[in-house]
């Protein structure tokens, strides 16, 4: 089965700069599209940027200029830069990747698969 690790969130400075990383582990048979998404405390998560496989870009309108993604398909990971952080930046961060995994001697279903989540925090 996937599994998906997160790590580079933090408490950081407004101005300040993060850069987030999830590798994707275990059979993999193909990943499609990865992404990051966040959820702040009493909202709903929303999608921050997306990646496909021949690295067409996505961004919500509150990363476009800010953040960059990009993804290492040798190692299954994927990045997320973030400068010039705001305190509503603040959030935890979550990446997915549409992939599947090989199921036996075959590749499974392609869906969703989600990582655990990376708190960021930007305050003075």
């Amino acid at each position: 089965q996937g599994q998906l690790v997160e790590s580079g969130g933090g408490l950081v400075q407004p101005g300040g700069s993060l850069r987030l990383s999830c590798a994707a582990s275990g059979r993999i048979f193909s990943i499609y599209s990865m992404g990051w998404y966040r959820q702040a405390p009493g909202k709903q998560r929303e999608l921050v940027a997306t990646i496909t496989s021949d690295r067409a870009t996505n961004y919500a309108d509150s990363a476009k200029g800010r953040f960059t993604i990009s993804r290492d398909n040798a190692k299954n990971t994927v990045y997320l830069q973030m400068n010039s952080l705001k305190p509503e930046d603040t959030a935890v961060y979550y990446c997915k990747i549409v992939g599947q995994y090989w199921s036996g001697s075959y590749p499974g279903d392609r869906r969703d698969y989600w990582g655990q989540g990376t708190q960021v925090t930007v305050s003075s």
